[in-house]
């Protein structure tokens, strides 16, 4: 019978879903592709937990070397996360002549040049759909089924965590940030160390892969601007509401010829947005390309289940080259010498967009005229100002909807905004994603 053998590292919540899809459908699978997936050996620092998964225990090991200089392991599946060992091992199978199934956005969006620059002089293959949006097949749709676009525009949702915290602030008026991520975290939605998700990092991994493939762009997360959720008041949320918004945390990318905007941060979308009714732990992709207009993709992004079907799905995209005798697919991303040098992702400081200021001034007369002042020195032009009830202080919240402006221009403004004597505090800024208000 025709097969390939699989060796897995890291038999934690997702590597035991691997397994459970293995000897759940394993049969199924068999008939569809044509040729049995055999999980040959499971390496884990733990290999006594129950995981709710019966393995015989004579393929369990400690030691990934096991997998890693097994000659008859064919497809190596890294399921660790970070960036150590991790890294240590994929290199390993990769020179072992081994194809690479993996989850870990961190590392191929930090040392995703050196991996897949081994990969391809090794001649094998790399596969990570897994990595962005789990069970959402978005990498393949961009580097298959939607190759032929330009990608003029992409908005995504992309982490599970804070999606479900902001859905949540959003429903539950005036609840404080602190007591939703506290909430999220008993729920099991969030770590007990969410700096990764709600400081927008796990979205900026995700994002770096995306450029890969849709700009041939190799930056890192230090090349992108990225803002998270920790500033978000329920005031803001209540005011967006008011304005027909609503605040999702969204990875950008707009492309402009030459250079492209890659974003990630808190935006105020409308609520008749295809990705503003994505809401709890549920991811979305919403793009527009040049040849077939917009789409959305949407569905889980995280979980045992969805993120265990994106894993298989690449076993089996990598047993069928070794099937057909090519083991090298096509490059998973942007070939190199084809990718375009003269793009380039653009200063965040030159990024124009609509924004949302909300200054507590104090109410007297003259204060909006010395705002408004300012904000047209700096050519900001006023799309609309809602002023709040008074404060027990005697400050007031005044809300200002701009035309597109620049960031560096929002910036400046804000700082000198906030020297002004009647106002308490620096301004609160939210990009919007509205094109009607252009």
């Amino acid at each position: 019978m025709k097969k390939i053998s699989v060796g897995l590292i890291g038999f934690g919540t997702v590597g035991s879903g691997v397994v459970k899809i293995l000897q759940d459908n394993g049969e199924l699978l068999r008939r569809r592709i044509g040729f049995a997936i055999e999980l040959d050996r499971i390496a884990d620092l733990d290999i006594d937990t129950e995981r709710g998964v019966n393995v015989e225990r004579s393929i369990l090991t400690t030691d990934a070397r096991a997998i890693l200089e097994d000659p008859g392991i064919d497809v190596v599946v890294e399921l660790i996360g970070g960036c150590e060992p991790a890294r240590t091992f994929i290199l390993s199978a990769i020179s072992n002549g081994k194809q690479v199934v993996t989850a870990n956005k961190a590392l191929l969006a930090d040392h995703g040049e050196e991996i897949l620059g081994a990969a391809q002089r090794a001649g094998v293959s790399i596969c990570f759909e897994a990595s962005v949006a789990g069970g959402i097949p978005i990498l393949k749709a961009l580097r298959e089924g939607l190759l032929a676009n330009r990608f003029e525009k992409i908005l995504a949702i992309l982490n599970g965590t804070c999606n479900f915290i902001l859905t949540a602030m959003n429903e539950n008026p005036g609840t404080p940030f602190d007591q939703t991520l506290r909430e999220a975290q008993l729920l099991g939605y969030a770590e007990a160390d969410p700096s990764l998700d709600i400081d927008g990092i796990d979205t900026a991994h995700k994002l770096v892969l995306v450029l890969g493939l849709t700009h041939g762009l190799r930056p890192t997360t230090k090349d992108i601007y990225v803002e998270g959720l920790r500033s978000i008041d329920p005031f803001d949320v209540l005011m967006a509401r008011e304005f027909s918004y609503k605040i999702k945390l969204l990875a950008v990318v707009i492309d402009h010829g030459d250079q492209v905007e890659a974003r990630v941060h808190p935006a105020m979308l409308p609520e008749t947005h295809p990705l503003a009714n994505v809401d709890g732990v549920f991811n979305g992709i919403f793009l527009r390309g040049d040849m077939v207009g917009e789409q959305l993709f949407y569905g889980r992004g995280a979980g045992k289940e969805p993120t265990a079907s994106a894993v298989v799905a690449d076993i089996v995209e990598a047993g069928r080259h070794l099937m057909a005798g090519s083991p090298r697919r096509t490059a998973p991303l942007v070939h190199a010498e084809l990718s375009a040098p003269s793009v380039s992702v653009m200063d965040m400081a030159q990024v124009k967009t609509n924004y949302y200021l909300r200054i507590q001034a104090l109410d007297k007369p003259g204060v909006l005229s010395k705002i408004a002042g300012i904000m047209a020195d700096y050519q900001i032009s006023i799309h609309s100002v809602v002023q709040k009830r008074r404060e027990s202080d005697g400050a007031v919240p005044v809300v200002f909807l701009t035309h597109l402006a620049r960031e560096a221009d929002i910036q400046k403004a804000c700082r000198k905004i906030g020297e002004l004597g009647v106002v308490q505090e620096m301004p609160i800024v939210f990009r919007i994603e509205d094109e009607s208000l252009a």
